[in-house]
């Protein structure tokens, strides 16, 4: 089955007070790491939603990826799913799923994507787990799309994993709650 990947890189990173994505980690920014670890684990299409910092954002990335602008970054979350969902219908009709994935999750591995796309079934949905919540990245079938297509604002996808359209399977991710939102985080990236 196709499980493409839709990795969101199109805040503005208010709080870090510099664009998350282009944060150095292991000799390569946040975004360049989250597109090459989603290339390195199958997933095809690979696209990445931009927004603020756009073009900075743009050039840091050597993976082959597809990039859509999302010109409403500014609504939050939900709006670069939906950006993001959009252009994959167009470009690859046929994908069965879809990992949405955020760029700042430090220990985020080929391994962990791997085993979510491993796990993925054609109606259900495979989620990340870790402290205690079920999180992202985590794959979407088809059939979820339409609930994900509805989400509006800072409403991201774990809001559907709180009250899932369909059957969840969980795969657990250690350092899952690690995500690089203000200047503290910094010091989980050593």
């Amino acid at each position: 089955m196709s499980v493409a990947a839709i990795i969101l890189a199109a805040g503005a990173s208010r709080r870090l007070g510099q664009p998350k994505q282009l944060v150095e980690y292991k000799g390569e920014t946040l975004i360049e790491r989250a597109a090459r670890i989603a290339w390195e684990a199958g997933l095809e299409p690979v696209i990445v939603v931009l927004g603020a910092e756009r073009e900075a954002v743009r050039a840091a990335i050597y993976a082959d990826v597809m990039f859509v602008e999302n010109d409403a970054w500014q609504e939050g979350i939900a709006s670069s799913m939906r950006a993001g969902l959009k252009a994959l219908e167009e470009i690859a009709p046929d994908a069965a799923g879809v990992l949405i994935m955020p760029c700042d999750q430090p220990r985020l591995t080929v391994e962990h994507l791997s085993r979510l796309v491993d796990s993925f079934v054609d109606e259900s949905i495979v989620a990340s787990t870790y402290a205690g919540v079920r999180g992202v990245p985590a794959v979407f079938p088809r059939n979820a799309w339409g609930e994900l297509m509805k989400l509006r604002g800072d409403a991201g996808a774990r809001k559907l994993l709180v009250r899932p359209p369909c059957e969840v399977v969980e795969v657990a991710f250690a350092g899952g709650e690690i995500d690089i939102d203000a200047p503290e985080d910094l010091a989980e990236l050593e």
